[in-house]
């Protein structure tokens, strides 16, 4: 009895291990559906495809192809850059699909060497970690604040008129100029008459009294 609970322990400690091994490692397919060919789009599709990814240390790559129609090989950036074969890391695979299982952290450059496949978009540029990234908090909101009431501008009051204002200036009336007789509207273009003397009555009496008395001296 003893004997099969020792057992027991072993057997239920070797299956944690080996369960923590699958769940910590993640097999990449790389290209996803496409695999490992000439890209439509160029270099930009794996470049897509590696953004979407999270590489760890243990996690192992498989490059989907048919045998001898693609390669796959590790280079270092100079070489991924010139899409050159010279100083490969490790011997280029030529068997499809091909496993390479990621061993060290850092930056990790995969080229074809087939013809021009390479300089065709047939390339493959990740980072590995350490272990998984633990996703970063996400910012906090802003606290919204409230607007600030606007301000308003009051108008300067117009001071009520009091008793102590000066009083307006009263104009003096224009001096009129009395006129002895009829006063005579000048329509324009016509002569002014002037008027009449005061003393032209008394002028005309003597003047019927001077014929009145020569009509008498020549009657009798």
């Amino acid at each position: 009895m003893e004997s099969q609970r020792k057992m027991m322990v072993v057997f239920g400690l070797v299956a944690a291990v080996f369960l923590h091994s699958v769940t910590a490692q993640t097999a990449h397919v790389v290209g996803g559906s496409i695999g490992w060919m000439i890209p439509q789009n160029g270099v930009q599709e794996y470049v897509t495809w590696a953004s979407g990814q999270e590489f760890i240390v243990g996690d192992t790559l498989i490059f989907n192809f048919a045998t001898d129609t693609h390669d796959v090989v590790q280079v270092p950036k100079a070489s991924f850059d010139s899409c050159s074969s010279a100083n490969p890391i490790g011997s280029s695979i030529t068997t499809g699909p091909a496993n390479i299982t990621l061993t060290t952290t850092g930056d990790h450059y995969y080229i074809c060497t087939y013809g021009r496949h390479c300089q065709s978009g047939q390339q493959l540029a990740i980072t590995v970690s350490a272990s998984a990234t633990s996703p970063g908090a996400s910012p906090s909101a802003p606290t919204p604040t409230s607007p600030a009431p606007p301000t308003t501008t009051t108008p300067p009051t117009t001071p009520s008129p009091t008793s102590d204002a000066p009083c307006p200036p009263i104009q003096a009336p224009s001096p009129s100029t009395t006129t002895m007789g009829p006063t005579t509207s000048i329509t324009p273009g016509s002569t002014a008459v002037p008027p009449s003397s005061s003393n032209s009555p008394a002028v005309e009496a003597g003047l019927v009294l001077c014929f009145l008395s020569l009509a008498m001296v020549l009657l009798f």
